[in-house]
């Protein structure tokens, strides 16, 4: 007998709207979540409901307000998880469908799962779509399905996707991307990820041990495999293979960050800075860790980062879009499911 299959799809979550007050119960849900901001219970409900809520909140509105605008009204970070649940489902039978939901915000977990409850499926496949693994978005989104579907009274069968920085076929997906620009005319190209707090690197380490104990600039070796660092420059040395690039023709760097806590380095606005003070003219960026594009990608990278670039003396930051809803992408997707 076939199994009737729901498929959930998960992205980390956007405001409803640029507005303030979206932005802010946004930011509350997101930044209150443990994996996100790991620090003791009250220490973490102050910094982030009496200081950096209340901050960043009207700063980060006239940002969304940039991206929607760039999404003609809408996030495209939910255009685009809309588009891909349509265009997935083209591709599945009859008794597979898929459904997607936001870690935080809408389309909400709690309410896309219900309705899938209803559906009263054989089994469940959960796919987050982050290609690497980090406890503040992976880890979360598992924990999260968990305590959902731990208070159903009868659980479906259950198989969670894990991370695919590494598999042939999202690394063409994103290799043929940026094959669309013509790579070697660029001075630099630039891979920028969303960075992390090192602690949250070091938990990954068991036996005392930490992410400073391992050449994770090198890639995944050994007991780094679920290191957010190691993955994210494995997914850097996959590419330029597949693109060609030449030994100094490419780096690695993060953005994003947060607080005064060490992040991971090297900082890609620095980065940046420092390529256009060293002569380069002419940059290429991409961001593997971004499947949608969303406020680190459209605006961080394609405007802040892209001024920072100028003022500085470099003459063009181009911005690999992230893949959306390309059909290479959605066709990757739709066979990874077929193979659960």
């Amino acid at each position: 007998m076939t199994k009737r299959t729901g498929i959930l799809l998960l992205n980390l979550g956007t405001p409803d709207s640029p507005a303030v007050k979206d932005v802010r119960k946004y930011l509350k849900e997101f930044l209150n979540d443990p994996r996100v901001i790991d620090l003791p219970w009250l220490k973490r409900k102050i910094l982030v409901n009496l200081i950096i809520v209340p901050l960043r909140a009207p700063k980060s509105a006239k940002e969304y307000a940039k991206l929607f605008k760039h999404g003609n009204g809408n996030s495209p970070l939910l255009s685009n998880g809309l588009g891909l649940q349509k265009e997935v489902q083209n591709l599945l039978s009859d008794n597979q469908k898929v459904h997607f939901a936001m870690r935080y915000q809408n389309p909400s977990m709690s309410k896309v799962l219900g309705e899938m409850r209803m559906e009263n499926y054989d089994r469940i496949i959960v796919i987050p779509l982050y290609p690497h693994y980090a406890s503040a978005s992976s880890g979360s989104t598992i924990e999260e399905v968990f305590r959902i579907v731990g208070k159903w009274w009868a659980i479906p069968e259950i198989v969670f996707g894990g991370q695919f920085y590494h598999e042939s076929g999202f690394l063409d997906c994103v290799a043929n991307n940026v094959s669309k620009f013509d790579v070697h005319s660029y001075d630099h190209v630039l891979f920028s990820y969303h960075g992390l707090p090192i602690r949250q690197l070091d938990k990954v380490y068991l036996k005392g041990r930490e992410c400073a104990d391992h050449n994770c600039e090198e890639g995944v070796q050994g007991d780094n495999t679920l290191c957010y660092k190691a993955t994210c420059y494995q997914t850097t040395i996959h590419i330029v293979e597949k693109l060609g690039l030449k030994e100094g023709a490419y780096s690695t760097a993060f953005q994003s960050r947060l607080g005064r806590d060490p992040w991971i380095q090297p900082f890609a606005d620095v980065v940046i800075e420092d390529l256009a003070k060293s002569g380069a003219k002419k940059i290429l960026v991409l961001s593997p860790a971004f499947v949608s594009d969303c406020l680190e990608t459209t605006i961080e990278i394609g405007e802040e980062y892209k001024n920072i670039f100028l003022e500085h003396g470099g003459e063009e930051l181009d911005l690999v879009p992230s893949l959306n809803i390309n059909a290479d992408w959605v066709n990757y997707l739709a066979e990874k499911i077929k193979s659960y």
